[in-house]
């Protein structure tokens, strides 16, 4: 049978009284089974031989495209290598076996596991102190806001109901917001991409209860004026909220604490190469200043955060495998490679840019961090569409970029190499898209 015959369902496969699999003695049969639960037909299940099982399955899995198949600029969404290493510490049997029930002083390791890591975090971003109790990133967000809404509740500050987000966040940022009570209030950006402060300025009062920044910002730009922005909030009484969705480029160079955050959020996917996909699972810890510690859920009892105890964030010790992939990723570069995970991102990323600009339309011009974006073909009358590049990128055997993402722009093409990727593969996705331009 042909390829395609296989990728169809495998229930067009199935022949009757063809069987693969004989079903064990049922060691229970003494225990009969209520009428009412019996089934008056038999279950409608596929008939095949194994082979034909064992084909159908390889077959489908082979379709699938992922960052080990071949590169995956996928700008935002941050595929980045997960390193074997990785696998192999998560894997280990005395972590596998661990179950969050067991008795404290068996598990001991773990703890201090979990302790190392949120003061790996602590000290790479500069903040006080971390939980890893939420499981991706966007519950990171709402946990966040939720720390914020607590601390504004404890002064009796309850007239703080907005958060400012800018026009270039991540959708997740105004929908963390808003499920998490809050009104939000958008503040353009400039001709530069980043936040207008003048438009900023409007909106600030003893309403605004934190603003929500992404840095580099969606587009790949770093916000110069973070220094003026989190000065201006928190003169009225609000708390800055840093996305650290887009962290990596900035991993060893600078501190979001530094600048003036009061908490964030990091994608451990993104920034410390834990896997992504699939809905999970996944982690996003949460970190914050020192006057918002208290605030903070916790994992351990006998920490308990003082304003926070009627909020359920996530049972347990968070998702301990993700958590235990990203501490590995960690110690694995050690305190001086990891300084050279930013600088290689941005390199990567500014090099595609320059090559490319000179047949993809580049609203923006100037340096870009690890991620950029192009406005489809600066050829606008061939009537090729962004959507038609991504395409023909897949018949070349390379994964498309984000594309129609973010909205400031038509035939918006979000392009991300991360620092893994080696010269030779970025000269030959480069030259792709050259031919790809050719062709239109």
């Amino acid at each position: 049978m042909n390829r395609k015959l296989y990728s169809n369902l495998i229930f067009e496969l199935s022949h009757p009284g063809r069987k693969g699999y004989t079903l064990p003695k049922n060691p229970y049969a003494h225990q009969s089974l209520p009428e009412s639960l019996k089934r008056s037909t038999d279950a409608e299940l596929p008939e095949c031989d194994e082979l034909t099982v064992v084909r159908h399955y390889t077959n489908h899995s082979e379709n699938n495209f992922g960052v080990n198949n071949g590169f995956y600029p996928l700008g935002s969404c941050t595929m980045k290598y997960n390193p074997t290493i990785n696998e192999e510490v998560a894997s280990h049997p005395f972590f596998v076996n661990l179950h969050p029930l067991q008795p404290k002083e068996t598990v001991q390791g773990a703890e201090e596991v979990y302790e190392n890591l949120q003061l790996s975090l602590a000290e790479l971003t500069g903040m006080s102190r971390f939980t890893l109790n939420p499981c991706a990133g966007a519950h990171g967000e709402l946990t966040g806001l939720m720390v914020i809404s607590a601390y504004h509740q404890s002064r009796n500050d309850n007239k703080r109901t907005k958060v400012i987000v800018p026009d270039s966040a991540h959708g997740t940022n105004p929908a963390s917001a808003a499920i998490c009570g809050f009104d939000v209030v958008e503040v353009k950006s400039n001709a530069n991409g980043q936040v207008d402060v003048d438009d900023l300025k409007t909106l600030l009062g003893d309403d605004i209860a934190g603003m929500m920044m992404t840095n580099p910002n969606t587009l790949g730009i770093f916000e110069t004026q973070i220094p003026v922005i989190t000065k201006l909030v928190h003169e009225c009484g609000g708390l800055m909220y840093y996305d650290g969705a887009n962290l990596n480029p900035l991993l060893g160079q600078c501190r979001p604490g530094d600048m003036g955050f009061d908490v964030m959020h990091v994608n451990l996917h993104k920034t410390f190469s834990t896997p992504h996909g699939g809905g999970g699972p996944g982690a996003g810890p949460v970190g914050v200043c020192e006057k918002l510690v208290d605030f903070l859920p916790t994992h351990d009892i006998e920490k308990e955060a003082k304003q926070f105890l009627n909020i359920d964030i996530h049972p347990y010790h968070g998702n301990f495998g993700t958590l235990l992939r990203a501490y590995a990723y960690i110690l694995t570069l050690g305190k001086e490679n990891i300084k050279m995970v930013g600088p290689l991102a941005t390199l990567n990323a500014n090099y595609i840019k320059e090559c490319l600009k000179d047949v993809y339309e580049l609203p923006i011009e100037g340096l870009c961090k690890h991620e950029f974006v192009f406005n489809g073909l600066i050829n606008k009358s061939t009537g090729v569409t962004t959507m038609d590049v991504a395409k023909r990128l897949l018949d070349y055997g390379f994964h498309a970029p984000t594309i129609y993402f973010p909205l400031l722009f038509h035939e918006s093409m979000m392009i991300e190499p991360t620092e893994n990727e080696s010269k030779d593969t970025i000269d030959g996705f480069i030259a792709v898209m050259h031919q790809i331009a050719e062709e239109a």
